[in-house]
């Protein structure tokens, strides 16, 4: 199977080849990715950021998944995830009986088609499978929704970016959340925006929400 997909990947890459970010990350292992979870205190909210973006190996991966849809960047990304929530659910169980959800920051459907995947949705299908089939946590991909298009966070000033996303986030069922503890995950963040105000909802609904970010550009 190895072998296959070695040729395969020649073949394709000799008739479209692939950008030198995502022929890197697909090199590395995770052990070439370090996980160095930061909290950042950032509009009134916390912001753990597990990934340092100026970090090269952490750039080509966040680029490669994001742009290129890599699912080796994808893995990677889990892995490191997976690492961190291993202490933090384990906790979660010992002191509390809190229903767990992971749940990814959307994107606009219009946006979701036009790039063809959400990228921090495919790091969470790669997580191990009690990670989201309820035995630790329950992955929960549509329990925020987008309802509307907004501008790309990194073609704007920081003065627009919080009312680029402001109100830009609902839940899709109010009681899916209620009482549970959410760890609301995006890919990147820079000045909390997005993360803050895709906690709101979850917030106003009941839910106890924890903000992650694979790393902050």
């Amino acid at each position: 199977m190895a072998l296959w997909k070695e040729i395969m990947n020649s073949a394709l890459d000799a008739i479209l080849p692939r950008r030198q970010r995502r022929v890197r990350t697909e090199a590395r292992q995770l052990h070439d990715i370090p996980l160095l979870p930061v909290p950042h205190d950032i509009l009134g909210v916390r912001i753990t950021t597990l990934m340092e973006y100026q970090n090269p190996a952490v750039e080509d991966l966040i680029r490669s998944l994001k742009y290129d849809g890599s699912s080796h960047a994808a893995k990677l990304a889990a892995a490191v995830l997976a690492d961190y929530l291993q202490e933090e659910l384990a906790s979660q169980h010992l002191f509390s009986a809190q229903k767990t959800l992971i749940v990814p920051v959307p994107l606009h459907k219009s946006r979701a088609r036009e790039r063809g995947w959400n990228q921090i949705e495919l790091v969470l299908q790669e997580l191990p499978i009690e990670y989201r089939n309820g035995t630790l946590a329950e992955l929960a991909p549509h329990a925020l929704t987008r309802t509307r298009a907004t501008k790309p966070q990194t073609r704007l000033p920081r003065s627009e970016r919080l009312s680029n996303v402001a109100g830009a986030f609902a839940l899709n069922d109010e009681s899916l959340v209620h009482s549970a503890h959410v760890f609301l995950i995006d890919d990147v963040t820079t000045t909390g925006a997005t993360l803050a105000n895709a906690a709101t909802p979850l917030r106003r609904a009941g839910a106890n929400v924890t903000l992650l970010a694979l790393a902050r550009a």
